[in-house]
C-alpha cells in the first residue's frame, strides 16, 4: 500500500501557525536584510520579523493567526522575492537546491559583470597611474564616456533597482549610497563631455572603480556567507529521501521518508543512513553517529537500542520501529533550533540596528555638507563633488551590519557540529561571562544508572560471587540486576544456569544454582533463610557509609559476601572539571543526594564545593545566592528534575543524548552525554563574542576614520570604493575563522 505524500503546510483548510519562515531571494548585503525587516515590521498583523542574510531566511511572527501571503507581499514591496519555506523535509531539500542553483546562477552573472567592468576599467587604471605622476588627458574624453557608459548602465542597474525599492518604502540603504555616488561621478563627467567637450574635471574612473569594487565585495561576501551556513545545510541533508517500509505481511516497499509515520517498521541495510529516529526491533549492527552527535566511535546497536536519523548503519541489517520521522527527527529538530538561534537578534546587534537605521540619512547630510564646504573653501565644483562622492562611498554600512550575524552563524554552526546546540543567542552572550558552573550529580556528573563497583567475598573468590549473582539476576529488569549481569559479561565470566527464581517483595531475590539455594538482598532476607549474617554486616555498613548501595549474597545457609553498587561518574567528568578550573571557573556540585553519597563522586571528579541534600526549592535558593554574590552562573542538569534551577541560572545547559530533554530545555543543549562539551560551550561562546567585538571595532573604526578622511579630501572615490569592499569582506572572513573551531580532544 503506497502512502500519499503529505500536504503542503499552508494548504486550504490547514490551521495557520503564529509564525512563518520565508525563503528570501535577492539580498546581497546586510542593509538588504535590515530593509526587509523594517518593511515587515511596519506591516499590519506582523508582531516582529528577523531576517538572516547568510541563511537567506526571514522569521516572521504575527500578532494573531499567521498570514503568510501578507508577509510575502511585504517582502516583495521591499524589492525582493520570498516564498513560504516548505514544511516537509523533501520539499525543503528541493527548495534549498533550487535556491542554491539560483544563487550560483546569480554569482555567475555577477562574475560576468565583474569581468566586463575589469576589461572596460583597465584603461582607467592607466589614466589613474598617469594622474599620480602628473600626466593628464591620456584617455580622450569621448573614449572615457564610451568605456564608462556600459558599466554605469549594466552594473549600476542592480543598485538603481535596490535604491528605488528602498526609497519607495521610505528607507535608504547601501544601494542608495552607491547609486548616488556613482551617478554623481558619471553624470557630472558625462555633462562635461557632452556639453563642454570634456575640458573640465572628469570622474569616470571614480564611477567605474566604485561600481567594480562594490560588485567585487558583493561577490566575495556572497560566497563567504554561503559557506557560513554550510553546516546547517549539511545537517538537513543527512536524512535520506527514501526508506524501505516493512509491511505486516513481510513485504518491503520503497516509500518517501515524508510518508512514514511513528510506529512504522523500516528496513535499514548495511551502509545506509537511518531515515528515522526509533528503536531496533530486529538485528545487530553498529552506527556511526558522528555527524549527528559528534561521537567519533561507532555505537553497537541491537534489539531495544535507540537509533538516530541521519546516522550511518554499519555492517548489519536492522529493522527499526520509527518513533520520530521527517520534521520530528533529530537532525531536522536540531536544524530548526540552530536556524532559530541564527535568526535571532543578539542584544549587541539591536544597538547596531539602531545606529544603521539613521546612518544613511546622516551620511547623505555629511556628503552634502562636504560639497558645500569645499565650494565655500574655494575648490571647484568638480573637486567638491569628488570629495562628496568619496564620503558617500566610504560610508556604506555593510561591514557594520554583517559584524554580528556573520559571527553568530559561524559560531553556532561550529557548535552544532561539535554537539553543542545554542538555542538562545542571548544565552550565548551570557555564557561568555560565566565564572561559576553548578553541576547536578545524578544523570549529569554520573550516568544515572548504578554500576557494580565492588564484590567482596568472604572466601576471597569475588568473581564466583558475581557469577552466582548474575545467574539469579539475569532475567530481572531491576537496575541493580542489570548492573550485575553487565559486570559479569564485562569480566567474561561463565554464568551458570539458575532455576526456581523467585522475587521476595521488598527484600530481594532467591533461586537455585547447581542444587544450592542462592539469596541476594538485605540482612533480613538472609536471616529469614537461616544464614549467619554477622560476618558481612560490617561490610554492608562500611559501603553504606561510603554512599554505596550494598546487598548480601548467601549460598545455602552461609553468607558468601557483599556486592556494592554506585552511580559512577561519567568517563569525562573529571576532565571537564579540570578544564573549567583551568579557565578560572569555580565548579559546584548541587545534589539532592546525601553528603555521604555525593562525597565520593565529588572527590573523584575534583569538585571541592558540594551542596548536598538540596530539594528543588533549595537548588533555586542556592542559584539565587550565588548570583547575589555577583557570580555569573551556568547550571548544568539533565533538563527534567533540574528545570527550575536551569531557568533560575544566568544560563541553563541541558545534558542529553539528542533526546527531547536536550533539545527543548535551557539556552544551550549538549547533544551527547560528554561533559567536556560544557567547558567547550563556554570556550565557543567566548570566541564568538570576541569575534563579534573584533568585527564591530573594525567596522566602527572604518567608518569613524574613513568619513572624516573622505570629507577632508584625503580619499579619492576609487580608493574609498576599494576600502569599503575590503571592510565587508574582512569582517566576513574574520567571522569564518569560527567555522574552524573544534573542541579540544
Amino acid at each position: 500500500m503506497t502512502r500519499p505524500e503529505p500536504a503542503h503546510a499552508f494548504a486550504a483548510g490547514a490551521s495557520a501557525p503564529a509564525s512563518v519562515t520565508l525563503d528570501v531571494e535577492g539580498m546581497h548585503c546586510a542593509a538588504c536584510a535590515e530593509r526587509i525587516e523594517r518593511v515587515l515590521g511596519r506591516t499590519p498583523g506582523i508582531a516582529s520579523a528577523v531576517v538572516n542574510l547568510p541563511l537567506e531566511r526571514a522569521d516572521v511572527r504575527f500578532d494573531g493567526p499567521a498570514d503568510p501571503a501578507a508577509a510575502v507581499a511585504a517582502v516583495r514591496r521591499a524589492g525582493y522575492d520570498a516564498h513560504v519555506r516548505p514544511s516537509g523535509s523533501q520539499a525543503r531539500r528541493a527548495a534549498d537546491e533550487a535556491r542554491a542553483v539560483a544563487r550560483r546562477a546569480d554569482e555567475r552573472r555577477t562574475a560576468a559583470l565583474l569581468i566586463m567592468t575589469a576589461v572596460l576599467g583597465a584603461p582607467f587604471l592607466v589614466e589613474m597611474a598617469g594622474m599620480a605622476v602628473g600626466a593628464h588627458g591620456l584617455l580622450p574624453p569621448w573614449l572615457q564616456l564610451a568605456l564608462a557608459t556600459p558599466v554605469q548602465l549594466l552594473v549600476g542597474a542592480r543598485f538603481y533597482r535596490g535604491a528605488w525599492a528602498a526609497l519607495r518604502g521610505g528607507a535608504a540603504n547601501m544601494d542608495v549610497l552607491v547609486a548616488l555616488g556613482s551617478t554623481a561621478a558619471y553624470g557630472w563627467s558625462a555633462v562635461e563631455v557632452l556639453a563642454y567637450g570634456g575640458h573640465g574635471a572628469l570622474y569616470f574612473e571614480a564611477a567605474v572603480a566604485v561600481l567594480g569594487f562594490v560588485l567585487l565585495g558583493n561577490l566575495l561576501q556572497a560566497r563567504a556567507t554561503a559557506g557560513a551556513s554550510a553546516a546547517l545545510t549539511a545537517l538537513g541533508e543527512l536524512i535520506p529521501g527514501r526508506a524501505r517500509l516493512h509491511l505486516p505481511d513481510g513485504r518491503e516497499e520503497d516509500v518517501a521518508v515524508d510518508a512514514l509515520r511513528a510506529g512504522d517498521i523500516v528496513r535499514v541495510r548495511p551502509g545506509e543512513r537511518f531515515p528515522v529516529d526509533g528503536l531496533v526491533v530486529e538485528g545487530r549492527s553498529d552506527a556511526d553517529e558522528q555527524l549527528v552527535t559528534g561521537e567519533s566511535k561507532p555505537v553497537a546497536k541491537a534489539a531495544g537500542d535507540a537509533v538516530i536519523a541521519g546516522a550511518m548503519n554499519g555492517s548489519g541489517s536492522l529493522l527499526v520501529e520509527a518513533s520520530a520521522v521527517g520534521e520530528d527527527a533529530t537532525p531536522a529538530r536540531i536544524g530548526r533550533l540552530v536556524a532559530r538561534a541564527q535568526l535571532a537578534k543578539a542584544p549587541v546587534q539591536r544597538l547596531v540596528d539602531r545606529v544603521t537605521a539613521v546612518f544613511v540619512p546622516v551620511v547623505v547630510g555629511i556628503a552634502a555638507a562636504t560639497f558645500v564646504g569645499w565650494l565655500l573653501a574655494g575648490a571647484g565644483a568638480g573637486a567638491a563633488l569628488g570629495h562628496a562622492i568619496a564620503v558617500l562611498v566610504i560610508a556604506c554600512p555593510c561591514a557594520l551590519g554583517l559584524a554580528t550575524p556573520a559571527a553568530l552563524v559561524a559560531g553556532t554552526g561550529a557548535g552544532a557540529r561539535a554537539g553543542i546546540l545554542v538555542r538562545d543567542i542571548e544565552a550565548l552572550e551570557r555564557a561568555a561571562r560565566v565564572n561559576t558552573v553548578v553541576f547536578d550529580k545524578t544523570g549529569t556528573l554520573t550516568a544515572g544508572r548504578p554500576a557494580l563497583v565492588a564484590s567482596e567475598a568472604l572466601d576471597g573468590d569475588g568473581q564466583r560471587l558475581v557469577a552466582l549473582a548474575a545467574a539469579i539476576e539475569r532475567g530481572s529488569e531491576h537496575p541493580l540486576a542489570q548492573a550485575v549481569v553487565e559486570a559479569a559479561e564485562g569480566q567474561g565470566l561463565d554464568i551458570p544456569v539458575a532455576h526456581d527464581i523467585r522475587a521476595v517483595s521488598g527484600e530481594g531475590i532467591t533461586g537455585t544454582v547447581d542444587g544450592s539455594k542462592i539469596a541476594i538482598g538485605g540482612v533480613r532476607l538472609l536471616a529469614d533463610i537461616g544464614a549467619h549474617t554477622a560476618p558481612i554486616e560490617a561490610m554492608l555498613a562500611r559501603h553504606a557509609a561510603e554512599g554505596r548501595t550494598a546487598v548480601a549474597l548467601s549460598e545455602g545457609r552461609r553468607a558468601k559476601g557483599v556486592l556494592a553498587f554506585s552511580d559512577a561518574a561519567r568517563p569525562n567528568a573529571a576532565e571537564a572539571v579540570r578544564r573549567l578550573r583551568e579557565a578560572g571557573v569555580e565548579v559546584v556540585m548541587l545534589t539532592g543526594d546525601s553528603a555521604e553519597a555525593a562525597a565520593p563522586i565529588a572527590l573523584g571528579v575534583g569538585i571541592e564545593r558540594v551542596e548536598a541534600g538540596a530539594r528543588p526549592a533549595d537548588k533555586l535558593a542556592t542559584i539565587a545566592r550565588l548570583r547575589a554574590e555577583g557570580r555569573v552562573v551556568a547550571m548544568v542538569g539533565d533538563g527534567i528534575n533540574d528545570a527550575p534551577a536551569l531557568a533560575a541560572a544566568d544560563i541553563g545547559v541541558a545534558m542529553g543524548g539528542g533526546a527531547d530533554v536536550a533539545l527543548e530545555t535551557a539556552g544551550i543543549a549538549l547533544l551527547r552525554p560528554d561533559l567536556r562539551l560544557a567547558p567547550a560551550a563556554l570556550s565557543l561562546s567566548r570566541r564568538t563574542v570576541a569575534t563579534i567585538r573584533q568585527n564591530l571595532v573594525w567596522a566602527f573604526a572604518y567608518n569613524v576614520v574613513g568619513l572624516p578622511l573622505a570629507a577632508l579630501g584625503f580619499l579619492s572615490p576609487a580608493i574609498a570604493g576599494a576600502a569599503m569592499a575590503l571592510s565587508s569582506v574582512s569582517v566576513v572572513l574574520n567571522a569564518l575563522r569560527l567555522s574552524r573551531w573544534r573542541m579540544d580532544p
